[in-house]
Protein backbone atom coordinates (compact mmCIF):
# COMPACT_ATOMS: atom_id res chain seq x y z
CA UNK A 1 0.00 0.00 0.00
CA UNK A 2 1.53 3.80 -0.64
CA UNK A 3 0.74 5.73 2.35
CA UNK A 4 1.43 9.40 2.49
CA UNK A 5 2.42 10.98 5.87
CA UNK A 6 2.47 14.79 6.16
CA UNK A 7 5.02 15.44 8.91
CA UNK A 8 8.52 15.08 9.88
CA UNK A 9 8.94 15.56 13.56
CA UNK A 10 7.86 13.08 15.56
CA UNK A 11 4.97 11.44 14.95
CA UNK A 12 5.52 11.15 11.46
CA UNK A 13 8.94 9.01 11.37
CA UNK A 14 8.04 6.91 14.10
CA UNK A 15 4.94 5.95 12.04
CA UNK A 16 7.03 5.76 9.11
CA UNK A 17 9.74 3.56 10.71
CA UNK A 18 6.73 0.55 11.86
CA UNK A 19 4.65 0.98 8.44
CA UNK A 20 8.12 0.45 6.36
CA UNK A 21 9.02 -2.29 8.26
CA UNK A 22 5.76 -4.00 7.65
CA UNK A 23 6.31 -3.52 3.85
CA UNK A 24 4.41 -0.78 3.21
CA UNK A 25 5.49 1.96 0.64
CA UNK A 26 6.30 4.97 2.37
CA UNK A 27 6.20 8.63 1.87
CA UNK A 28 6.74 11.67 3.99
CA UNK A 29 5.81 15.42 2.92
CA UNK A 30 7.51 17.71 5.25
CA UNK A 31 6.60 21.87 4.68
CA UNK A 32 9.52 22.87 6.29
CA UNK A 33 13.16 22.69 3.79
CA UNK A 34 14.75 20.75 6.02
CA UNK A 35 15.02 18.81 10.12
CA UNK A 36 15.30 21.73 12.45
CA UNK A 37 19.17 21.81 13.71
CA UNK A 38 18.20 24.75 16.36
CA UNK A 39 15.69 26.07 18.37
CA UNK A 40 12.80 24.12 19.95
CA UNK A 41 12.08 22.88 23.58
CA UNK A 42 12.77 20.17 25.69
CA UNK A 43 10.25 17.29 25.65
CA UNK A 44 9.45 14.29 28.27
CA UNK A 45 9.22 10.32 26.88
CA UNK A 46 7.28 8.04 29.42
CA UNK A 47 7.72 5.10 29.48
CA UNK A 48 5.59 3.63 25.89
CA UNK A 49 7.06 5.84 24.11
CA UNK A 50 10.41 4.92 25.82
CA UNK A 51 10.15 1.52 25.07
CA UNK A 52 8.90 1.94 21.30
CA UNK A 53 12.33 4.14 20.93
CA UNK A 54 14.42 0.80 22.63
CA UNK A 55 12.40 -1.35 20.04
CA UNK A 56 12.95 1.04 17.16
CA UNK A 57 16.78 0.73 18.42
CA UNK A 58 17.37 4.60 18.82
CA UNK A 59 16.83 4.10 22.64
CA UNK A 60 20.85 4.29 23.63
CA UNK A 61 21.13 7.75 21.00
CA UNK A 62 17.86 9.36 22.83
CA UNK A 63 19.51 8.67 26.03
CA UNK A 64 23.32 10.35 25.23
CA UNK A 65 21.43 13.23 23.90
CA UNK A 66 19.42 14.02 27.01
CA UNK A 67 19.15 17.49 28.46
CA UNK A 68 20.70 15.96 31.97
CA UNK A 69 18.88 18.27 34.11
CA UNK A 70 19.01 17.04 37.82
CA UNK A 71 17.82 20.33 39.76
CA UNK A 72 14.69 22.61 39.22
CA UNK A 73 15.64 26.13 41.61
CA UNK A 74 12.68 28.44 41.51
CA UNK A 75 12.23 31.77 43.74
CA UNK A 76 9.05 33.99 43.98
CA UNK A 77 10.08 37.80 42.57
CA UNK A 78 10.67 40.15 44.93
CA UNK A 79 12.16 37.84 46.93
CA UNK A 80 15.33 36.11 47.02
CA UNK A 81 14.83 33.09 48.51
CA UNK A 82 15.37 30.27 46.39
CA UNK A 83 13.46 27.00 46.30
CA UNK A 84 15.45 24.02 45.28
CA UNK A 85 13.45 20.80 44.19
CA UNK A 86 15.07 17.38 43.18
CA UNK A 87 13.69 17.15 39.41
CA UNK A 88 15.22 13.33 39.21
CA UNK A 89 12.67 11.97 42.50
CA UNK A 90 9.71 14.96 40.93
CA UNK A 91 10.16 12.99 37.45
CA UNK A 92 10.43 9.56 39.31
CA UNK A 93 7.05 10.60 40.76
CA UNK A 94 5.20 10.13 36.96
CA UNK A 95 7.16 7.44 35.57
CA UNK A 96 9.44 4.60 36.18
CA UNK A 97 11.16 4.96 32.66
CA UNK A 98 11.92 8.41 31.47
CA UNK A 99 13.55 10.83 29.84
CA UNK A 100 13.87 14.80 29.00
CA UNK A 101 15.69 15.67 25.49
CA UNK A 102 15.37 18.87 23.04
CA UNK A 103 12.50 17.94 20.68
CA UNK A 104 14.94 18.68 17.88
CA UNK A 105 17.47 15.82 18.88
CA UNK A 106 14.68 13.44 19.23
CA UNK A 107 13.05 14.70 15.87
CA UNK A 108 16.63 13.60 14.09
CA UNK A 109 16.74 10.08 15.87
CA UNK A 110 13.83 8.85 14.51
CA UNK A 111 14.74 10.44 11.39
CA UNK A 112 18.12 8.80 10.65
CA UNK A 113 16.35 5.56 11.88
CA UNK A 114 13.29 5.60 8.75
CA UNK A 115 15.22 7.58 6.07
CA UNK A 116 16.64 4.88 4.32
CA UNK A 117 13.67 3.04 4.12
CA UNK A 118 10.74 5.87 3.38
CA UNK A 119 10.91 8.43 1.03
CA UNK A 120 11.35 12.12 2.32
CA UNK A 121 10.48 15.19 0.76
CA UNK A 122 11.15 18.16 2.19
CA UNK A 123 9.92 22.37 0.95
CA UNK A 124 6.46 20.86 0.11
CA UNK A 125 2.83 20.68 1.51
CA UNK A 126 -0.72 18.85 0.45
CA UNK A 127 -3.13 21.32 -1.22
CA UNK A 128 -6.01 19.32 -2.18
CA UNK A 129 -6.89 15.56 -0.88
CA UNK A 130 -10.15 13.58 -3.08
CA UNK A 131 -11.83 10.91 -1.48
CA UNK A 132 -10.32 8.68 -3.89
CA UNK A 133 -6.69 9.10 -2.17
CA UNK A 134 -5.59 11.86 -5.13
CA UNK A 135 -3.61 14.40 -3.63
CA UNK A 136 -2.47 17.55 -4.80
CA UNK A 137 0.95 19.63 -3.79
CA UNK A 138 2.57 23.04 -3.27
CA UNK A 139 5.40 22.12 -6.10
CA UNK A 140 5.32 18.45 -6.40
CA UNK A 141 3.68 16.71 -8.82
CA UNK A 142 -0.11 15.21 -8.23
CA UNK A 143 -0.21 11.64 -7.12
CA UNK A 144 -2.53 8.84 -6.26
CA UNK A 145 -2.00 7.36 -2.83
CA UNK A 146 -3.92 4.47 -0.84
CA UNK A 147 -3.74 6.13 2.40
CA UNK A 148 -3.33 9.74 3.66
CA UNK A 149 -1.86 10.37 7.38
CA UNK A 150 -2.05 14.12 8.86
CA UNK A 151 1.05 14.04 11.38
CA UNK A 152 1.47 17.83 10.69
CA UNK A 153 0.69 19.33 14.62
CA UNK A 154 -1.76 21.21 16.17
CA UNK A 155 -2.10 23.08 13.09
CA UNK A 156 -2.48 20.18 10.77
CA UNK A 157 -3.19 21.50 6.88
CA UNK A 158 -4.28 17.64 6.85
CA UNK A 159 -6.73 18.00 9.44
CA UNK A 160 -8.18 21.30 7.81
CA UNK A 161 -8.30 19.77 4.25
CA UNK A 162 -10.21 16.64 5.24
CA UNK A 163 -12.48 18.05 8.28
CA UNK A 164 -12.28 21.88 7.85
CA UNK A 165 -13.21 23.71 11.25
CA UNK A 166 -15.14 20.57 13.03
CA UNK A 167 -12.15 20.16 15.79
CA UNK A 168 -12.93 21.58 19.19
CA UNK A 169 -10.30 23.76 20.12
CA UNK A 170 -10.65 24.75 23.98
CA UNK A 171 -8.01 26.65 25.37
CA UNK A 172 -7.22 26.03 28.52
CA UNK A 173 -5.92 29.77 29.67
CA UNK A 174 -2.25 30.61 29.21
CA UNK A 175 0.67 30.47 26.18
CA UNK A 176 4.11 28.76 26.14
CA UNK A 177 7.09 30.36 24.75
CA UNK A 178 10.44 29.62 24.04
CA UNK A 179 13.47 31.77 23.43
CA UNK A 180 17.16 30.40 22.47
CA UNK A 181 19.60 32.51 24.81
CA UNK A 182 23.09 32.53 25.36
CA UNK A 183 24.47 29.52 27.17
CA UNK A 184 26.03 31.41 29.98
CA UNK A 185 22.70 32.49 31.71
CA UNK A 186 21.82 28.51 32.46
CA UNK A 187 23.17 26.75 35.29
CA UNK A 188 24.70 23.45 34.71
CA UNK A 189 22.53 20.36 35.05
CA UNK A 190 20.04 23.10 36.44
CA UNK A 191 16.57 24.34 35.81
CA UNK A 192 16.17 27.50 37.04
CA UNK A 193 13.63 31.10 37.01
CA UNK A 194 10.76 32.58 38.80
CA UNK A 195 7.62 31.58 40.00
CA UNK A 196 4.59 33.98 40.05
CA UNK A 197 1.02 34.39 40.36
CA UNK A 198 -0.41 33.25 36.48
CA UNK A 199 3.44 33.26 35.22
CA UNK A 200 6.60 31.47 35.32
CA UNK A 201 9.80 31.55 33.24
CA UNK A 202 12.87 29.08 33.65
CA UNK A 203 16.07 28.74 31.74
CA UNK A 204 17.77 25.58 31.10
CA UNK A 205 20.89 24.23 28.35
CA UNK A 206 21.91 20.82 28.07
CA UNK A 207 26.17 19.85 27.77
CA UNK A 208 25.62 19.38 23.66
CA UNK A 209 23.58 22.66 23.42
CA UNK A 210 25.62 25.82 22.22
CA UNK A 211 22.84 28.21 23.62
CA UNK A 212 20.41 27.70 26.44
CA UNK A 213 16.41 27.83 26.18
CA UNK A 214 14.36 30.24 28.25
CA UNK A 215 10.87 28.80 28.58
CA UNK A 216 8.00 31.00 29.74
CA UNK A 217 4.46 30.00 30.12
CA UNK A 218 1.54 33.03 31.69
CA UNK A 219 -2.43 32.82 31.80
CA UNK A 220 -4.75 34.69 30.14
CA UNK A 221 -8.54 34.96 31.21
CA UNK A 222 -9.42 35.24 26.91
CA UNK A 223 -7.25 34.23 23.92
CA UNK A 224 -4.98 37.05 22.64
CA UNK A 225 -5.71 38.32 19.31
CA UNK A 226 -3.20 37.42 16.99
CA UNK A 227 -2.13 34.73 13.82
CA UNK A 228 0.02 31.89 14.80
CA UNK A 229 2.86 32.83 12.64
CA UNK A 230 2.80 36.31 13.39
CA UNK A 231 6.35 36.46 15.16
CA UNK A 232 6.16 40.05 15.57
CA UNK A 233 2.80 39.76 17.35
CA UNK A 234 3.88 37.17 19.32
CA UNK A 235 7.30 38.51 20.76
CA UNK A 236 5.15 41.92 21.68
CA UNK A 237 2.99 39.77 24.00
CA UNK A 238 5.53 37.83 25.58
CA UNK A 239 7.25 40.90 26.13
CA UNK A 240 3.69 42.82 27.36
CA UNK A 241 3.41 39.40 29.76
CA UNK A 242 6.90 39.02 31.53
CA UNK A 243 8.68 42.79 31.19
CA UNK A 244 9.30 44.00 35.05
CA UNK A 245 8.66 40.78 36.93
CA UNK A 246 12.48 40.92 37.58
CA UNK A 247 16.05 41.98 35.97
CA UNK A 248 16.91 38.57 35.59
CA UNK A 249 13.92 37.91 32.81
CA UNK A 250 14.33 40.90 31.34
CA UNK A 251 17.95 40.44 30.21
CA UNK A 252 16.40 36.95 29.07
CA UNK A 253 13.45 38.70 27.13
CA UNK A 254 16.51 41.13 25.57
CA UNK A 255 17.69 38.18 23.50
CA UNK A 256 14.15 38.63 21.60
CA UNK A 257 15.02 41.02 19.10
CA UNK A 258 18.79 38.91 17.83
CA UNK A 259 17.34 34.89 19.09
CA UNK A 260 17.92 32.13 16.06
CA UNK A 261 15.15 30.53 17.36
CA UNK A 262 11.76 31.51 18.85
CA UNK A 263 8.40 29.63 19.51
CA UNK A 264 4.89 30.55 20.95
CA UNK A 265 1.63 29.24 21.14
CA UNK A 266 -1.71 28.76 22.77
CA UNK A 267 -2.13 26.12 25.34
CA UNK A 268 -4.71 24.39 23.55
CA UNK A 269 -6.43 21.83 23.92
CA UNK A 270 -7.95 19.64 20.54
CA UNK A 271 -11.01 17.30 20.23
CA UNK A 272 -12.89 15.39 17.57
CA UNK A 273 -15.36 12.88 17.64
CA UNK A 274 -13.33 10.95 15.08
CA UNK A 275 -9.80 10.96 13.66
CA UNK A 276 -10.91 8.95 10.42
CA UNK A 277 -12.25 9.84 7.71
CA UNK A 278 -12.51 7.49 4.21
CA UNK A 279 -8.44 7.32 3.53
CA UNK A 280 -7.49 10.14 5.81
CA UNK A 281 -6.71 9.63 9.44
CA UNK A 282 -4.89 11.81 12.29
CA UNK A 283 -2.09 10.93 14.54
CA UNK A 284 -0.39 12.58 17.16
CA UNK A 285 -1.10 17.00 17.99
CA UNK A 286 -3.03 16.96 14.46
CA UNK A 287 -5.94 14.79 15.72
CA UNK A 288 -5.41 15.06 19.48
CA UNK A 289 -3.67 17.55 21.43
CA UNK A 290 -3.98 17.53 24.49
CA UNK A 291 -2.05 21.37 25.38
CA UNK A 292 1.59 21.85 24.34
CA UNK A 293 3.80 22.06 27.88
CA UNK A 294 1.28 20.03 30.05
CA UNK A 295 -0.26 16.90 28.61
CA UNK A 296 2.79 14.55 27.81
CA UNK A 297 2.05 15.44 24.15
CA UNK A 298 5.34 14.57 22.38
CA UNK A 299 4.82 10.51 24.55
CA UNK A 300 1.35 10.36 23.31
CA UNK A 301 2.50 11.02 19.38
CA UNK A 302 4.98 8.26 19.92
CA UNK A 303 2.72 6.22 21.41
CA UNK A 304 -0.28 6.95 18.66
CA UNK A 305 2.21 6.54 15.64
CA UNK A 306 3.20 2.97 17.16
CA UNK A 307 -0.73 1.99 17.70
CA UNK A 308 -1.69 3.31 14.20
CA UNK A 309 0.78 1.48 12.78
CA UNK A 310 -0.17 -1.60 14.54
CA UNK A 311 -3.57 -1.73 13.47
CA UNK A 312 -2.53 -1.00 10.05
CA UNK A 313 -0.88 -4.32 9.87
CA UNK A 314 -2.84 -6.39 12.37
CA UNK A 315 -5.77 -5.53 9.65
CA UNK A 316 -3.80 -5.98 6.54
CA UNK A 317 -3.74 -2.54 5.26
CA UNK A 318 -7.94 -2.61 5.50
CA UNK A 319 -7.81 0.78 6.52
CA UNK A 320 -11.60 1.24 7.87
CA UNK A 321 -11.24 -1.74 10.45
CA UNK A 322 -7.18 -0.46 11.11
CA UNK A 323 -8.62 3.12 11.79
CA UNK A 324 -11.40 1.92 14.15
CA UNK A 325 -9.08 -0.19 16.04
CA UNK A 326 -6.64 2.81 16.56
CA UNK A 327 -8.89 4.96 17.40
CA UNK A 328 -10.74 2.53 20.17
CA UNK A 329 -7.06 2.18 21.69
CA UNK A 330 -6.04 5.80 21.84
CA UNK A 331 -9.57 6.55 23.66
CA UNK A 332 -9.16 5.92 26.72
CA UNK A 333 -5.18 7.23 26.77
CA UNK A 334 -6.02 10.42 24.93
CA UNK A 335 -8.69 10.96 27.07
CA UNK A 336 -6.60 10.45 30.05
CA UNK A 337 -4.06 12.96 28.68
CA UNK A 338 -6.93 15.76 27.90
CA UNK A 339 -7.46 15.16 31.97
CA UNK A 340 -4.29 15.19 33.02
CA UNK A 341 -3.41 18.61 30.58
CA UNK A 342 -6.16 20.64 32.04
CA UNK A 343 -5.19 19.82 35.47
CA UNK A 344 -1.54 20.91 34.76
CA UNK A 345 -2.43 23.95 32.98
CA UNK A 346 -4.05 25.39 36.11
CA UNK A 347 -1.79 24.15 38.61
CA UNK A 348 1.98 24.80 37.01
CA UNK A 349 1.29 28.42 36.39
CA UNK A 350 -1.09 29.18 39.86
CA UNK A 351 -3.61 31.55 40.46
CA UNK A 352 -2.22 33.33 43.17
CA UNK A 353 0.47 33.56 45.37
CA UNK A 354 -0.78 31.07 47.64
CA UNK A 355 -0.84 28.77 44.28
CA UNK A 356 2.61 29.18 43.65
CA UNK A 357 3.23 28.52 47.62
CA UNK A 358 1.62 25.79 47.62
CA UNK A 359 3.29 24.34 44.36
CA UNK A 360 6.92 24.93 45.70
CA UNK A 361 5.73 23.34 49.29
CA UNK A 362 4.79 19.85 47.25
CA UNK A 363 8.39 20.14 45.48
CA UNK A 364 10.05 20.47 48.46
CA UNK A 365 8.37 17.49 50.08
CA UNK A 366 8.65 14.98 46.92
CA UNK A 367 12.31 16.57 46.86
CA UNK A 368 13.49 14.87 50.83
CA UNK A 369 10.55 12.13 50.89
CA UNK A 370 12.42 8.76 49.93
CA UNK A 371 11.94 7.92 46.25
CA UNK A 372 10.66 4.79 46.78
CA UNK A 373 8.02 6.24 49.02
CA UNK A 374 6.93 8.90 46.37
CA UNK A 375 6.51 6.47 44.02
CA UNK A 376 4.03 4.32 45.80
CA UNK A 377 2.10 7.45 46.74
CA UNK A 378 1.88 8.22 43.07
CA UNK A 379 0.87 4.88 41.95
CA UNK A 380 -2.43 5.32 43.95
CA UNK A 381 -3.00 7.60 41.38
CA UNK A 382 -2.08 5.74 38.23
CA UNK A 383 -4.42 7.44 35.75
CA UNK A 384 -2.99 11.01 36.87
CA UNK A 385 0.19 11.54 37.26
CA UNK A 386 1.32 8.24 36.22
CA UNK A 387 -0.84 7.99 33.18
CA UNK A 388 1.50 7.18 30.73
CA UNK A 389 3.08 4.25 32.64
CA UNK A 390 -0.66 2.33 31.91
CA UNK A 391 -0.87 2.47 28.71
CA UNK A 392 -0.79 -0.68 27.11
CA UNK A 393 1.82 -1.33 24.44
CA UNK A 394 0.68 -4.03 21.44
CA UNK A 395 3.71 -5.86 20.42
Amino acid sequence: MKVLISGASIAGPVLAYWLSRNEFDVTVVERAPALRKTGGHAVDLFRPAMEISERMGVLDRIEARATGTTALTLNRPPRTRWTHIDYVKLIGAMSDRHVEIMRDDLSQAYYDAVRDDAEFRFGDQLTSITDAGEVTFETGAPERYDLVIGADGLHSGVRQLTFGDQAREHFLGGYLAVVSVPKMLAPKGEMSGYLAPRKIAMVYSADHLDDARAVFMFRTDEPLDYHYRDIDAQKRHLRAAFEGVGPEIDHWLGELDDTPSFYFDAITQLEMSTWSRGRVTLVGDAGYCPGPGVGGSTSLAVYGAYVLAHALTAHRGDHTAAFAAYERTMAAPVDGSRAMARFNAKTIVPESAWGARTLLGVGRAISVLPRGLTGRLARLNAKGVRLYDTMPLPD
